[in-house]
């Protein structure tokens, strides 16, 4: 009877050991992270390309580095290097897509050569890995097409070095690369004031409305109280005054302020009015 006991307890002892053993390695498999886990990786981050297309990107002046910026609403905006981008992209675990990018038109004479591997690695971009301050990107193949490092965030911020500036229009592109002009862009300019406050003329129209700044290159614009004159046949008025609710990002590139609208829907280049710029922040 004692045999029996002590065959039973050795058996059950050794079943415990192999259900332990199995408890243990299955702790130990590497879990995949949930699309909400990726996205809060990224939400709010700011990465700068290190390498672009398997080469290291030369030194870049930090005003105008490659880089990308992710928001929580699935927006992306950034840099190639030359000019301003913004988007879309989605995640699904480490599976990553970026929606079509619109970008500004700038000439850059004194380009690195980041702007064509850049625009590559997300147009091709299927998969993406993070790893301490580090971001890669790959195509479906397995191929690493850049590589990022987490940055500082952007010189300057509305919340405090725009207020007593002012900017006139330079010219609205659309998604479909379309670029709209005004005839005159003393017609359109807007004045950054302090609490939150901006004065805007729109062509014919002159108004006061209210901005604010969540977050590092998110803006704002509130309901506008306008003046009521009709403008005359091809002005941009309307457009401007139904767009303007939708602003939802700028960039600061070369002295100049690029406002993005949301969903793609196209970016408001706009220069300093005078000497006012907005004052950098160290």
């Amino acid at each position: 009877m004692s045999r029996r006991i002590a065959l039973g307890s050795r058996i059950a002892s050794g079943l415990a050991l192999v259900l332990l053993a199995a408890s243990t390695a299955a702790s130990a498999q590497p879990t995949t992270p949930t699309a909400t886990e990726a996205a809060r990786a990224l939400e709010g981050s700011r990465w700068r390309a290190i390498e672009l297309a398997g080469k290291p990107t030369p030194a870049q002046d930090p005003a105008r580095e490659a880089h990308l910026e992710f928001q929580s609403d699935g927006r992306v905006s950034g840099s190639d290097g030359c000019n301003t981008v913004t988007g879309t992209y989605r995640l699904e675990g480490e599976r990553i897509s970026f929606g079509r990018m619109a970008a500004s038109l700038m000439a850059c004479p004194n380009s690195t050569g980041t702007e064509a591997p850049f625009r590559d690695a997300l147009r091709n971009a299927t998969r993406m890995k993070i790893a301490g301050d580090r971001l890669e990107l790959f195509d479906a193949s397995g191929a690493r097409l850049a590589v990022f490092a987490t940055g500082p965030p952007p010189l300057g911020t509305l919340s405090g070095g725009f207020a007593g500036t002012s900017w006139q229009l330079v010219q609205f592109q659309s998604m479909d690369d379309t670029v709209r002009k005004p005839d005159d862009r003393a017609k359109y300019t807007i004045e950054f004031a302090g609490e939150g406050k901006l004065t805007a003329r729109i062509d014919c129209n002159r108004g006061i409305g209210t901005w604010k700044s969540s977050g590092p290159n998110q803006i704002e614009f509130g309901p506008l109280a306008l003046t009521r004159a009709q403008c005359p046949p091809g002005s941009l008025h309307d457009q401007i005054v139904r767009q303007w609710p939708f602003i939802r990002s700028y960039v600061m590139k070369n002295g100049h302020l690029f406002l993005a609208l949301a969903m793609d829907g196209g970016i408001y280049e706009f220069e300093p009015i005078g000497k006012a710029k907005p004052k950098e922040k160290k």
